[in-house]
């Protein structure tokens, strides 16, 4: 390319040079024939007006001394002379007129000689003569006073009259050629100076065009990322000026170039490799980093975990997977015993993922829990036991059962035994099943394999939850090329997370009672909102009973507090294990504790709290050697049934708590408007 562009400049620059001569020795040659034509021209003219003048001369003469009648002989004479060829005398009207006709040897005057007669001009006229080129001039002889004696002294003229014309005849061929071998040098001269400036310039622009031609292919490789070519210095004028400054340039570059890569490269553990244009790999980096920046910032202001996850997954979904990657993310319980799917969306079925529940519940069968750090199955296949190769469909088809280190999670297990039946025996019912993700991650009839890549999100230097990244085996390149910034992604959403963590955990204690682990009363009143909205939705009811220990605070005045701590754990388990897991047991205050039990009528609300009361006076609570044993009464009321607000239902409930009280303790009873009296007010 550089050489090319070299051969274009020098060809532009001699084209113009030889036009430019061409053209001016054209012109030279053409103004120096013009000239020597002229120059010819004046020079013939001047010969004959001489010639003519010494015929006049000699006319005069030969009239004064008598011998005008041999004039003849004299011009023949004068035709001897050099380059001349013929003479002759044309007398005018007026002279015929005052001396009669015309002599011996005179001429009648052609039409060119009378139209000097006539006009009294000179007439010049260049002919060519079978290769020879004559030049004929015509010359006026008019009356003057001029000289002793004059014209008028011997004609019978006016001055200014034309007594006659001398014509005369002369050969410039030889001035002709000398004219053309004057020419011809000079032109040739030109030529050989035309060629020496060639030369000179050639020599001189040589440096100016090797430096461009540098220049270009520096640029070329810059362009390509590389910044290492060099520019010759061939001179130390202003051309060698520039090819220093351009290397001290593209020296700059290449530095700061690399050390931006090379910190850049620190932060996402990417190596630039020596193919990839420098340039365009740094502009890749920054903008990544911008990006990664930008993302940060943005779930810095995400309110929880899961906002966080899904702006996490989102954005690299949308960034490297084209969003068509599989996310799962999975959270290490409190005590590190086992994995927790974390449900992304609601219509998302976490029962069901990539990893298998036997390393769900044995979190150290995980590789990524255990080393802490990312695996990568487009690399190493066979790493994970969800993934690995040797599981295939068709071991099924006998009946036999894989080990379950050798399979998938039941539930795909369980998809793909039916898969199976269904290719052996037909449609069942004409219900069509999909087709199913196999273990080893390939998809029947597509023949597409997936792998995972699993990453470790680290909280206080252990592992706090996995993202694991299903992705197509046919990706593989532009995955493995993503993975640095893909880390980092993870890194920096590792801080922000454990301090969502934190910030729910502070919150939750904020919500639950340390002593029985139970929600207090704060999470009721941030709940009850969207629990009241929930049901007047699914226009189902509300039961709530609020619960109260007889005489509590006699075991705290006769046996401690420790003893009527123990008296409420034991209370709390009761209660929790008689209502379901949708119910919610909150400890109300004291001695107080409140149940709601949700999509309920009163006669299971009833039932449910006379479990209770049974389970609470058959409960016998050893401490400091004694046996405690204590009873409660409930009060029962119902959300909308007893009122449209649930406020007023609670406040229903604790009358009828306090009824259970005054009618005599260890019992349930449900609320009734008598017992609302009207002097009472919520």
């Amino acid at each position: 390319m550089a050489l090319k562009s070299a051969r274009t400049l020098n060809f532009k620059v001699s084209l113009f040079f030889v036009t430019v001569s061409v053209g001016l020795v054209i012109v030279l040659t053409a103004i120096t024939l013009l000239a020597f034509r002229q120059f010819s021209m004046n020079t013939a003219t001047e010969h004959l007006r001489t010639a003519a003048e010494i015929v006049r001369v000699h006319l005069t003469e030969s009239m004064i001394n008598g011998t005008i009648d041999k004039r003849q002989t004299f011009l023949l004479r004068l035709a001897e002379v050099q380059n001349l060829k013929t003479a002759r005398v044309i007398r005018s009207p007026i002279v015929n007129a005052q001396f009669c006709e015309s002599h011996k040897g005179e001429y009648l005057p052609d039409a060119l000689e009378k139209m000097v007669l006539h006009t009294g001009e000179p007439a010049f006229k260049v002919t060519d003569n079978n290769g020879e080129i004559i030049f004929r001039g015509t010359v006026p002889y008019t009356a003057n006073l001029e000289g002793t004696p004059n014209c008028l002294q011997c004609h019978d003229a006016k001055p200014g009259d034309v007594l006659g014309a001398v014509t005369m005849t002369m050969s410039i061929t030889t001035l002709h050629h000398k004219s053309i071998i004057t020419v011809t040098s000079i032109t040739g001269i030109v030529i050989v100076a035309v060629i020496v400036l060639f030369i000179l310039l050639f020599y001189l622009l040589k440096p100016i065009s090797n430096t461009a031609s540098d220049i270009e292919y520096a640029v070329q490789g810059a362009i390509n990322g590389n910044f290492r070519n060099e520019i010759k210095q061939q001179t130390n004028d202003e051309i060698g000026q520039i090819a220093s400054d351009m290397n001290r340039l593209f020296k700059f570059l290449d530095d700061g170039l690399g050390k931006i890569n090379s910190y850049i490269s620190q932060l996402v553990d990417r190596q630039q490799s020596r193919h990839e244009n420098q340039l365009l790999v740094t502009i890749d980096m920054v903008k990544n980093m911008t990006q990664i920046s930008q993302y940060k910032n943005a779930i810095e202001e995400d309110d929880t975990k899961l906002d966080v996850y899904r702006r996490l997954i989102k954005t690299l979904n949308t960034k490297f997977f084209e969003g068509r990657g599989e996310f799962s993310v999975f959270e290490v319980s409190s005590d590190g015993n086992e994995l927790q799917p974390v449900k992304l969306s609601e219509d998302m079925d976490v029962s069901c993922r990539w990893c298998q529940q036997k390393i769900l519940s044995h979190p150290r069968r995980c590789r990524v829990f255990h080393t802490a750090h990312m695996i990568n199955g487009l690399i190493q296949p066979d790493i994970c036991y969800s993934f690995r190769q040797d599981s295939n469909v068709a071991n099924l088809q006998d009946g036999s059962e894989r080990d379950e280190d050798e399979g998938i999670p039941d539930c795909q297990q369980q998809l793909v035994r039916t898969q199976i039946q269904h290719r052996l025996h037909g449609s069942i019912q004409g219900r069509q099943f999909p087709t199913i993700i196999q273990n080893n991650g390939q998809m029947e009839g597509a023949q597409r394999r997936y792998r995972p890549l699993c990453f470790p999100i680290l909280k206080s230097g252990v592992v706090g939850s996995i993202v694991q990244i299903t992705v197509e085996e046919t990706d593989r390149e532009h995955i493995q090329a993503a993975l640095p910034y893909i880390k980092v992604y993870m890194t920096d959403t590792a801080p922000v997370l454990e301090v969502r963590r934190l910030m729910e955990t502070l919150r939750e204690s904020s919500l639950r009672d340390p002593m029985t682990g139970l929600n207090n009363r704060r999470f009721l009143e941030e709940y009850i909102e969207t629990l009241t909205a929930s049901t007047r939705r699914k226009q189902t009811h509300i039961a709530i009973l609020m619960l109260d220990l007889d005489h509590f605070k006699m075991i705290n005045d006769t046996h401690g507090h420790d003893a009527g701590d123990s008296v409420l754990k034991a209370l709390a388990s009761i209660i929790k294990a008689t209502v379901r897991a949708s119910d919610i047991v909150i400890r109300y205050g004291g001695e107080e504790f409140m149940v709601v039990l949700q999509d309920t009528n009163s006669a299971y609300a009833l039932s449910v709290a006379e479990k209770i009361r049974a389970s609470v006076e058959a409960m016998r609570i050893p401490h400091g050697g004694i046996v405690l044993q204590k009873t409660i009464s409930i009060g029962v009321a119902d959300f909308p049934g007893d009122s449209h607000t649930f406020w007023q239902a609670a406040k229903f409930a604790d009358v009828a708590l306090y009824n259970a009280k005054e009618t005599g303790r260890n019992r349930v009873v449900h609320f009734t408007r008598d017992m609302w009296k009207n002097s009472m007010q919520y």
